[in-house]
């Protein structure tokens, strides 16, 4: 294993501590538990924006900790939930009269723990609440989850809210905002090779040269099937159908369109499939009105990519293009 580390158990500590460094107009780590809280928070009056999980997906969620977006992020070890005495951290940093809202990915970790927090939080007499999303189209149940996975989807996700409570939504009108979002966006992944978890020191899967993993999850869980490799048209063919046929969308529908790298593709790649993904939706009929393309929710260094559309209508496209100033995501401001 050849990685760009120290001790693999201080791997998630050591990066944090680059991530302050680099962005300290933007934020800031709390250490033990570490969490990562926007510079200004508390901000006084506004809804707090929180979510977080495993580390190994950055920029999610610590990169997208800052005005526009996320009050706070709690980052666990590498592919490993956070605990509730750390989400409760991030509660307790951020959250005033206006109440917090919790962003989950399903997965039984996380899920368990956010909860858990949740009650912790009620017990200190703070309003906080929490949706799950789970936008993954390839399984209903896999490693991790009861249900299907939260993923590409829960960037999207974290910006259109942090923009709600930016502009001044009450808690009741945010939490609305996002069980709207979650219902209609939809993701698939697809993986050319596998991961490498610091502390475990070798792949998290067997994938043969000549193979690709349909499917996958971000934690390199196992997919809906494994294919024969084929050019790119006819893979993002393959996934563009699978994201489509699922809500179901339909002709004339406006949409978001997500291509984003897992750790290891390329955007030379990257912008190859985005293209043919935009061809095949104004093929079908679906305008393509908003774009995002680049690693945003990554699996370390696996090659792969996914795709999530979201359908929109004015408010979701007005609240996507407000401002937001992040390490990872910057316009407006």
């Amino acid at each position: 294993m050849k990685k760009i580390i120290n001790d693999p158990a201080k791997v998630v500590e050591e990066s944090l501590r680059g991530l302050a460094a680099a962005h300290a107009d933007i934020l800031r780590v709390d250490p033990d538990p570490a969490v990562v809280v926007r510079a200004d928070a508390p901000v006084a009056g506004k809804v707090a924006i929180v979510s977080g999980g495993g580390s190994g997906h950055e920029p999610l969620h610590g990169g997208f900790v800052g005005r526009g977006m996320l009050d706070a992020a709690v980052p666990g070890p590498v592919f490993t939930s956070p605990t509730p005495d750390a989400v409760q951290a991030a509660v307790t940093a951020t959250t005033g009269e206006a109440g917090a809202l919790l962003i989950v990915k399903n997965y039984t970790g996380d899920v368990l723990n956010f909860e858990t927090a949740a009650e912790l939080a009620a017990a200190e007499d703070l309003d906080v609440r929490s949706v799950v999303i789970d936008d993954d189209v390839a399984v209903k149940d896999s490693t991790y989850t009861a249900g299907r996975r939260g993923v590409g989807g829960t960037v999207l996700l974290e910006k259109i809210l942090g923009a709600a409570a930016e502009r001044g939504d009450t808690l009741d009108a945010v939490e609305a905002l996002a069980r709207k979002v979650i219902g209609q966006v939809r993701s698939i992944g697809v993986a050319l090779s596998a991961p490498t978890v610091p502390h475990v020191g070798e792949p998290s899967f067997d994938l043969g040269e000549d193979e690709v993993e349909f499917g996958i999850g971000i934690h390199g869980e196992p997919g809906r099937e494994r294919i024969p490799a084929e050019p790119a048209d006819a893979l993002v063919a393959r996934m563009v159908e699978a994201v489509v046929t699922d809500l179901p969308f339909a002709e004339g529908d406006r949409v978001l369109l997500f291509t984003n790298s897992m750790g290891g593709t390329p955007l030379v790649e990257l912008y190859l499939a985005h293209g043919i993904a935009e061809r095949l939706l104004a093929g079908r009929g679906i305008v393509v009105e908003r774009r995002l393309v680049g690693p945003y929710i990554t699996s370390l260094e696996m090659q792969g990519m996914s795709l999530t559309v979201l359908k929109l209508d004015d408010e979701l496209r007005e609240l996507w293009d407000a401002p937001v100033r992040t390490a990872a995501l910057r316009w407006g401001i």
